[in-house]
């Protein structure tokens, strides 16, 4: 009686008839370890190769199939589907597979360097489909009369990059207090907050203060400080990092009479705006420096029912901010108000201080009402033993 047919010896000998290009040989021999019903991913694999190298499609698809039905992620099964619905002119098939082998991809240097070659075809590849369907939408949004960088198209415009990958989902995140059924807006319009022409205009004479501060004023303090009756999250190396400093008008809601009765310019630039009012905690006016070289982690704020307002008054080359997935560049005299609530990061990659005007406004969609219901709250969470630390700005 003959012995079964050893499934080692098998895949060897159908891997040495790949190497001499006998794809007849190779077919035949992984046939046969398949026959045994103890094939394993190699041995679809090579019969997968084999059939290619025959010019037989449909088997070649077959014995794919049944190896990414054992491992689902396999890097060479993932890249042959792909170059197959390639050939074929199926481009949304092989786009959804190049995809899902380069998220499968391990990083390139675990990688033989025949197998890191394909992944950079496999690459190049998605990337090219990504870009023909990218024109594709948006030049049949463009027939339909949507101009992407018209205002009126820039939230649907900014969707299609969601939709592409092209940037990221960035949510609130406060890490104390949520209000529900808030936009998810990283930076605000200009349109609902026609005061911030007043408080730009004022720029020079902020400035002013400003700098008579720095000559001969009170110091700037790290922005974020030790407190010995509260524990010490790990704030990426930015606790009383004097890198990060501020200087502070109001904090905690009341005035810094050493510093604000030295800034009556700023203060009445900022007069009659709608300042988040929550007593003992806000709201909060200061000059932030940061200083040359440094960087503020990504980090999100507190609660999500207050925007925060950025002033920018020295500014040097080389100084960026971004929340979530938009990056913006600060000009000295051009106010913004973001959403802190959603992950935001600064750096000065000059070697100058950079130094902003920050300030906080309740968030336009909360009613009055409910601007003092949550005002209200927080004084019976304050009620309740000591007042939590006060919020950072």
């Amino acid at each position: 009686m003959q012995a079964p047919p050893d499934p080692r010896s098998l895949i060897q000998a159908g891997a040495r008839a790949l190497g001499r290009g006998d794809f007849a040989e190779a077919r035949a021999l992984f046939d046969r370890m398949v026959e045994t019903e103890k094939a394993d991913a190699p041995a679809w694999l090579g019969l997968a190769v084999a059939c290619r190298g025959l010019g037989d499609s449909g088997a070649m698809l077959a014995a794919l199939d049944r190896l990414l039905l054992l491992e689902p992620k396999h890097l060479r099964g993932l890249i042959m589907k792909a170059d197959h619905f390639a050939s074929v002119g199926d481009s949304r098939a092989a786009a959804s597979f190049y995809r899902s082998a380069l998220r499968a991809a391990p990083p390139p240097e675990r990688l033989p360097a025949e197998v890191a070659a394909e992944v950079r075809r496999a690459r190049a590849m998605s990337d090219r489909y990504a870009a023909d369907y990218e024109a594709h939408l948006r030049a049949t949004m463009a027939a339909q009369g949507v101009a992407a960088d018209s205002p009126a198209a820039a939230r649907f415009s900014q969707s299609i990059d969601l939709m592409l990958g092209k940037k990221q989902i960035f949510l609130q995140e406060p890490r104390h207090y949520y209000f529900p059924g808030l936009p998810q807006i990283q930076f605000y319009d200009r349109e609902p907050f026609p005061w911030l022409e007043r408080v730009e205009a004022a720029t020079d004479a902020i400035r002013g203060e400003l700098t008579a501060l720095l000559a001969d004023g009170p110091a700037f303090k790290p922005y974020l400080e030790s407190r010995g009756d509260r524990p010490q999250a790990d704030a990426h190396g930015m606790r009383d990092n004097p890198d990060w400093s501020a200087l502070y008008l109001w904090r905690d809601g009341v005035p810094v009479e050493a510093v604000a009765s030295r800034c009556p310019r700023t203060l009445a630039a900022l007069e009659g705006l709608p300042l988040c009012g929550i007593a003992g905690r806000t709201p909060s006016i200061l000059f932030s420096r940061l200083a040359p070289g440094a960087r503020i982690p990504p980090h999100t704020g507190f609660i999500n029912t207050r925007l925060i307002g950025h002033l920018p008054l020295i500014v040097p080359e080389g100084c960026g901010f971004r929340v979530g997935n938009e990056t913006r560049f600060w000009r000295e005299g051009e106010a913004w108000l973001f959403d802190d609530t959603i992950q935001h990061e600064a750096w000065n990659n000059s070697d100058q201080d950079r130094i902003i005007l920050i300030f906080d406004i309740w968030r336009p969609e909360l009613t009055l009402d409910e601007r003092a219901m949550v005002a209200g709250l927080f004084a019976a969470v304050d009620a309740y033993g000591e007042p939590a630390p006060a919020w950072s700005a």
